[in-house]
């Protein structure tokens, strides 16, 4: 792939992810059927999925965003049913696709028929939390699909690497696969628990910006690998310091926080709209390559493995979900009770994606002098698999959510919530400013205190507003409208700079310093509305 291409495909991509946005359509599923549609077009370059960009490149970055977004004390409240299904499932999952395909495929060795389990066991929870963000899933859910998605991968590739040795006659035992697994996990934290602390020292003793967030971009490279530098798990090494780093983030400087939000954001949006357009310009890669194999005679193989992939994470979910609350009161006393209907959810939300396809296409064609018995098929199954999961889940969930009819998200009660909090901190504030003001050396002339108190007051204020009635011309509460006489006063003097620049009256060094006062009180007084 040349620059021209790779420039070519993050255009391309990015645009199909802006418009989805303001379809019904989540992302994910609008760029792998542009994808597919695509890979057909006269004229659009081959992409070929290249696992060594991939896994050390383009994953560890979207671990890390997802990581640093996600709450670690929910994670640790919810640490039971995270474990359950990224690793108790995963190797379930890994196992019983693996011996549903040696039965099904004639002649397909069960080490490598393992290998195709490992492969397509890993959920790629990216459209299933847009989607249940989108559709206000309860928080519990969200925070369980976040979790699982996490950590999938890490039992994933371990699980795979041991198939695989097995499958090109290593040798390995049960004994040495679980050593190596043991080797994985704790390496992969341990890394991660060595790096974080002296990462975070680093961000704040940096006190430029620029520095903060040039260390930032580098922190999820560095981690995974280290970590696979000693044969530990990258992935687990990324998320460690991730969910350190986001637990910690107050700790660092608001510019900080600013330019590091918008990077990430941008980030993520490039990577994750990019490896969704690559998953459907694999198909003329798997097809090509079936070999021996017709494709009527894979298509009915796909299909048999994708119903099974599909089942067989229900067969996990709802034991999972119930038994450890039907054998112990100290479950049953911790966590809040489910019905059946969170565990359809989870169950259904099991979509592949591009880490399933990025291990599939890193299976050697000829390892220690073997060759790797059907690669092809396992990757044209992985590609059907993923593409069947991201269709007809993806597609479906939407509606199967607002069928089920789960109680959303209680935003009345998250905003008294947040008033409150808000409330409490402001009368803090309040009382460190009065003794502050009674100290001779802070002294302040009488407007500029009252300033300070006016701005604390609208903080406390502006959230309880929301709660509050509106203006039953517009719509608007209060603090909207204050925002937005904010905004037109703002946008005011924002062209009035312009015009002085305009006619020689200042220079544009000077206009630039203007603006950006104008844009971080735009910032401020906009900060509700983007947060």
């Amino acid at each position: 792939m040349d620059a021209l291409q790779l420039v070519a495909l993050v255009a391309a991509s990015t645009a199909v992810a802006g418009i989805a946005r303001r379809t019904p359509v989540p992302a994910p599923l609008l760029l792998v059927a542009v994808g597919l549609a695509a890979a057909y077009v006269p004229g659009v370059p081959d992409y070929t999925l290249d696992p060594h960009i991939v896994l050390p490149l383009i994953l560890p970055p979207l671990l890390y965003t997802a990581a640093v977004e996600s709450s670690y004390l929910d994670l640790r409240a919810n640490i039971r049913p995270v474990a359950l299904l990224s690793v108790g499932y995963v190797l379930f999952a890994t196992v019983a696709v693996g011996w549903l395909a040696y039965v099904l495929v004639p002649d397909l060795p069960l080490t490598a028929a393992l290998v195709l389990g490992a492969v397509v066991a890993p959920p790629d929870a990216v459209a299933a939390t847009a989607i249940a963000r989108k559709l206000g899933l309860p928080h519990r859910i969200t925070t369980i699909l976040q979790g699982e998605s996490l950590v999938n991968d890490a039992t994933a590739i371990t699980a795979y690497k041991v198939a695989l040795a097995a499958a090109v006659g290593e040798g390995i035992s049960w004994s040495g696969g679980l050593g190596e697994f043991a080797l994985a996990a704790v390496g992969g934290i341990g890394v991660g628990l060595v790096l974080m602390v002296p990462i975070h020292w680093l961000r704040t003793h940096l006190r430029e910006a620029l520095l903060q967030n040039t260390l930032s971009l580098l922190i999820p490279f560095v981690a995974y690998a280290a970590a696979e530098e000693v044969g530990a798990s990258g992935v687990l090494a990324v998320v460690v310091v991730g969910l350190f780093l986001g637990h910690k983030n107050w700790q660092v400087d608001f510019a900080t926080r600013l330019q590091e939000e918008a990077v990430w954001r941008m980030v993520a949006f490039v990577l994750e709209s990019a490896v969704f357009a690559l998953i459907g310009l694999q198909l003329p890669f798997v097809v090509q390559g079936l070999g021996p194999y017709g494709i009527a005679e894979a298509a009915w193989y796909a299909a048999g493995v994708f119903v099974f992939v599909v089942v067989v994470r229900f067969v996990w979910v709802f034991p999972a979900t119930f038994l450890p609350r039907a054998l112990s009161a100290r479950v049953r006393e911790r966590e809040p009770g489910v019905d059946w209907k969170a565990p359809v959810i989870v169950g259904w939300a099991g979509m592949r994606g591009v880490v399933s396809l990025a291990i599939a296409f890193s299976i050697p064609v000829v390892s220690g002098g073997v060759a790797f018995p059907a690669r092809n098929l396992v990757l044209f199954l992985t590609f059907t698999t993923v593409i069947g999961t991201l269709v007809v889940q993806g597609l479906t969930l939407p509606p199967l959510i607002r069928a089920l009819k789960l109680p959303g998200r209680d935003r009345v009660q998250e905003t008294l919530a947040e008033a409150q909090a808000q409330s409490e901190a402001s009368r803090a504030a309040e009382d460190r400013l009065d003794a502050l003001l009674a100290d001779e050396r802070n002294t302040l002339p009488g407007p500029l205190a009252d300033r300070l108190r006016t701005v604390m007051e609208r903080r406390r204020n502006a959230v309880w507003e929301r709660l509050g009635t509106v203006n039953e011309i517009t719509g608007e509460t209060v603090d909207d409208t204050y925002r937005r006489l904010a905004r037109e006063m703002i946008d005011a003097e924002r062209e009035v700079f312009v015009q002085l620049r305009d006619a020689r009256r200042i220079d544009d060094e000077m206009m630039r310093t203007l603006l950006r006062r104008l844009d971080l009180e735009e910032a401020a007084a906009y900060r509700e509305e983007t947060g």
